[in-house]
């Protein structure tokens, strides 16, 4: 049976870009993001089965039997509830199922596709924009529609990538981007200034460097850059380093603070494969309270507390203890291989692959900026950040090799899973 991925990958790609992302904290329901999930999984699955050797990414089979491994390992350890372990296993496993499925069946978007997401780009931003300069005359309005200024930045964020995606990556377009990534300046967000300042950098500055060297010119714009990026984000690294030394943190941010100093202890103690899943710092370990709360003396703190753990979840990388050391040297691996891989295939196309290279570097940045103090990676954002990286990535795969072999037949944005 033959499946045409591209049209239903568009289907998919517009319903999780609408309702599991713009609309996601509007109809606040939950399980968008698992519903998208698992119409990707399945149509990963049709495509797969649906050839004579079930073709499958290397990279893919690795993920899943480290994946699986580590769902053994928390088992046999008791790091949580059975129930607490699967829970936390689907939610750490998603944005990988997202990229992969994607990238092993070399889903697109055609030229056709992208020129209906475009304009369906630019409508959004305009309620979005509209909403944000509503915030200078309602107070809260934003908080009001989205419930958290976070989901407002997220949304003009992504819908800003998508758009850039779909560009040409002419100067007009990207001027666009620009502009239409600037409204989520509205929401107050530090980090969100730090991946502004890198996006100015990456669209209007990289596309005229003729080669990425490191001499005196690139390193004075790598300062530049950098210097940018810590003013505009300055709130917060002030709240980390000089609150935090001077005893003066707010309450609301103690619970993050607490993550991270104990994190060195959770990794030093359970060496070198980490506590298992649903044990720290995860909204399972909440859910199913884990006992490592207790262990180490945090279960009294606001937000970590048995009754209250609302702030259990509210950062990403102290997470990664639940995988110990091997855990964070297998999580950097897997940015080194989109990088890689990305990096290799501009090499072979610069002019074709630029868009998509500079796209894949900001997802990468965003994720890596988001991680300090948001599980962005695990969440509907991070899901649908990894489709949009792995079809740009297919496209860049796709250019190289018909640049490599003159063979535009690559380039067939009609083909099947065959």
């Amino acid at each position: 049976m033959q499946i045409d991925k591209h049209k239903y990958f568009f289907y998919l790609f517009m319903f999780t870009l609408i309702f599991g992302v713009v609309l996601y904290a509007i109809i606040r329901f939950d399980y968008t993001d698992e519903i998208c999930a698992l119409a990707l999984f399945s149509l990963f699955a049709a495509c797969m089965f649906g050839t004579t050797d079930w073709e499958i990414n290397k990279a893919f089979l690795v993920t899943l039997f480290i994946f699986i491994f580590y769902l053994s390992y928390s088992i046999f350890i008791g790091s949580n509830t059975k129930s607490g372990i699967f829970n936390d296993f689907f939610v750490e496993i998603k944005p990988y199922l997202a990229f992969f499925c994607v990238y092993s069946i070399k889903s697109k978007l055609s030229e056709g596709q992208k020129s209906i997401v475009k304009p369906v780009c630019v409508l959004v931003w305009g309620i979005l924009f509209s909403i944000g300069i509503g915030e200078l005359f309602i107070r809260r309005l934003t908080w009001i529609i989205f419930e958290h200024t976070s989901h407002y930045a997220a949304a003009v964020l992504i819908v800003s990538l998508c758009y850039l995606f779909c560009s040409k990556f002419t100067l007009r377009e990207r001027i666009q981007f620009v502009l239409m990534l600037s409204i989520g300046l509205l929401s107050g967000r530090s980090k969100f200034y730090g991946f502004f300042a890198l996006s100015v950098f990456m669209t209007l500055i990289f596309p005229y460097m003729k080669e990425f060297k490191l001499n005196l010119r690139s390193a004075l714009a790598l300062v530049g850059m950098l210097g940018i990026m810590i003013l505009v984000a300055w709130e917060k690294i002030d709240v980390y380093f000089y609150q935090v030394l001077n005893g003066e943190l707010e309450e609301d941010l103690v619970a993050r603070f607490i993550l991270y100093a104990t994190m060195p202890m959770v990794l030093i103690d359970y060496f070198p494969f980490g506590s298992g899943f649903a044990s720290f710092a995860t909204y399972s370990s909440g859910v199913y309270y884990s006992h490592l709360y207790d262990k180490y003396g945090i279960s009294g703190v606001w937000g970590i507390s048995r009754d209250y753990y609302a702030f259990v979840a509210d950062t990403y990388y102290p997470a990664l203890a639940q995988f110990g050391v091997m855990g964070l040297i297998l999580y950097a691996s897997f940015w080194l291989y989109l990088f890689a891989k990305a990096r290799t295939f501009y090499m072979v196309a610069k002019e074709e692959n630029k868009c998509n290279f500079v796209l894949i570097i900001l997802i990468i940045s965003y994720i890596a900026i988001e991680g300090i103090a948001d599980a962005t990676f695990t969440s509907y954002r991070g899901f649908f950040v990894m489709m949009l990286a792995a079809a740009a990535l297919t496209e860049m795969k796709e250019r190289s090799a018909t640049n490599v072999t003159g063979d535009l037949s690559l380039s067939n944005n009609t083909s099947y899973c065959t």
